[in-house]
């Protein structure tokens, strides 16, 4: 229905006025205060959204596992002050990206017509190519797990596609047959996220060799860059480790509670973790050579902390459960965000893409989607693991592109002045924009705000960057390319279909 704003923001006033009495909930008068109607059933309560937000961030599991580049550009004095600045950054965005949530509870978030649809397609490529190489990377774990135990197998690529996809189909079957239970397996995941920590970080710390305080200012730079702050620059995007809210109890509020704890519990223990790992690394020279045939330089850490391939095995299979975990979230996460996309017409074959299942108001379709772009993607690295690795980097550049745009768009606004928040008045239209019931206010929320934009922007460009001043095929970091191609598809599908389709959110007022 087309409405100019005015008449759009009546439509849905009214609409919100009718709902109160008629038994809606605050979460609908949320929704359809932005024009929407409340279509997905609401599962997930603040210890459902925190188990979903810890296990997504993943933090002290991926610290350990994307270490390696940090370690070669940084040194371990690299990777530990690297994360710190990681930390205080993702608290930052987070922040930003809360106070978002609070004013937009959706699993789609905000829009403004071009640039959200651009935000959109690279929103959708990053999410996609993180649950993609999440998939892979389960595989090969499982391969360099065997490998640990067992040295006469030979690992190959096409196994480890195999058994990705064999963890992509479990995650599909709990986002789809199992959806009635996802709610409570995220929070299970929360208490399994926490006593994985000390079942790994216990016998690591009492078994390993220590190192001595050297770690904290031993710097490395084998890439060969001009400078050690150059070096520690271009390793410290690797420390970047990656929300769903459209089913979740009192979204405004509990999105953003669940946000910052999630960051802040996550952190700490992830630098916990971090700090024991490398008091334990041991010689470098051989951590990293390790990789060469382990693959992950944290299991030869394992190995030789321990001494016994069992233990080891153990520990990693831990972390490899807490992997698919994360998958189980990031299908869920990848699945509502194209959705939501879906939702205002701004992909091919919207009205099948959208379908909701009628019985559990589950979105199949985009579930089903998602695992088959997986499945393709996964074919690279049949080919070249390398082509792989760089869909991998595309999710650090895409993701960190959609959050400096909202970022830096939410600073102009809030410069120019948003209005106070009001449960009963239509947000239709960017005059009609109003903060939600969580904000961080004055000039503490604008500072914050510049630094995510300064920070968000510095980790994209260095994103780019390969491992070592001396390039070719194999070192080369195509993700530069991946990001650009996506970019160009998305500004001339917009001119050649999306204009015409997509006008920015879609007011839902026939409500």
């Amino acid at each position: 229905m087309e409405l100019g704003n005015r008449t759009k923001a009546e439509a849905v006033t009214s609409a919100i006025e009718d709902a109160e009495h008629d038994g809606y909930t605050r979460d609908d008068r949320d929704l359809m205060r932005l024009g929407k109607k409340p279509v997905l059933k609401r599962n997930f309560g603040f210890m459902q959204i925190l188990g979903f937000s810890c296990t997504v961030l993943v933090t002290w599991e991926g610290i350990l596992q994307v270490s390696t580049p940090s370690l070669l550009n940084g040194g371990p004095a690299g990777v530990f002050w690297g994360y710190i600045l990681i930390w205080i950054g993702s608290l930052s965005i987070y922040t930003v990206l809360s106070e978002l949530s609070s004013m937009a509870p959706t699993a789609g978030g905000q829009y403004q017509r071009f640039l959200s649809y651009i935000t959109g397609w690279v929103t959708l490529i990053g999410w996609q190519a993180t649950t993609a190489s999440s998939a892979y990377l389960a595989g090969t774990i499982l391969q360099s797990t065997i490998l640990m135990c067992d040295e006469s197998y030979s690992p190959k690529p096409y196994q480890a596609m195999l058994l990705g996809w064999a963890v992509l189909a479990f995650a599909v079957i709990i986002n789809t047959v199992g959806s009635k239970t996802l709610a409570h397996f995220e929070g299970l995941i929360l208490i399994l996220h926490i006593l994985g920590f000390f079942a790994i970080l216990i016998p690591l710390v009492y078994l390993a060799p220590h190192s001595n305080a050297s770690i904290f200012t031993t710097f490395v730079n084998t890439g060969g860059w001009s400078t050690q702050a150059l070096s520690f620059m271009v390793g410290l995007p690797s420390s970047v480790f990656a929300l769903m809210a459209g089913e979740v109890k009192n979204a405004s509020k509990v999105v953003p509670r669940a946000i910052q704890i999630s960051v802040l519990l996550n952190g700490t223990l992830g630098l916990a973790m971090l700090i024991a790992y490398l008091f334990c690394l041991g010689d470098l020279d051989d951590v990293l050579a390790s990789s060469a045939t382990l693959g992950y330089p944290y299991l030869y850490v394992f190995l030789k902390g321990t001494g016994s391939a069992a233990g080891a095995a153990t520990m990693a299979m831990i972390m490899w459960t807490l992997g698919v975990c994360c998958l189980v979230g990031l299908m869920a996460a990848t699945s509502r965000q194209m959705w939501s996309f879906a939702r205002d017409n701004a992909m091919p074959f919207s009205a099948q893409v959208t379908k909701l299942n009628p019985r559990t108001l589950i979105p199949v379709n985009t579930i089903l989607i998602t695992a088959v772009i997986s499945v393709l993607l996964s074919f690279i690295a049949l080919g070249s693991f390398v082509a792989f690795s760089n869909i991998v980097n595309l999710s650090i550049g895409g993701l960190y592109a959609s959050y400096f745009i909202v970022c830096a768009l939410l600073l102009w606004r809030r410069l120019k002045g948003i209005s106070p928040y009001n449960a009963r008045a239509a947000m239709v239209g960017p005059e009609s924009l109003q903060w939600g019931p969580w904000k961080v206010p004055g000039a503490f929320g604008v500072a914050n705000n510049i630094f995510a934009c300064v920070y968000l922007f510095v980790l994209w460009f260095f994103s780019f960057w390969p491992g070592s001043v001396k390039v070719d095929a194999q070192s080369m970091n195509f993700s530069s390319v991946t990001f650009g191609g996506t970019v160009l598809f998305a500004i001339v599908w917009y001119f050649v279909r999306g204009k015409k389709t997509y006008v920015g959110p879609i007011v839902e007022v026939a409500l």
